[in-house]
């Protein structure tokens, strides 16, 4: 059989894939994790996300001019 003669190369290609994947995957991970302590340590400084919640005092600001 003529694929018996190119099963090396099948197999190091195969293996080369499947380690690309997975160093692709942990590099992934690592990254995530890195942007969850990043996003944090931010928040703990007081910096809130754009798609938080509107914070009291601008509650406060939308409630009064509804009184108005």
């Amino acid at each position: 059989m003529e694929a018996a003669n190119h099963m090396g190369f099948i197999v190091a290609a195969y293996a080369v894939t499947a380690i690309v994947v997975a160093a692709l995957i942990a590099w992934v991970m690592l990254d995530y994790r890195a942007q969850q302590r990043t996003l944090a340590e931010l928040e703990k400084r007081g910096v809130s996300r754009r798609s938080a919640p509107a914070r009291p005092k601008e509650q406060t600001m939308a409630q009064a001019k509804e009184q108005a």
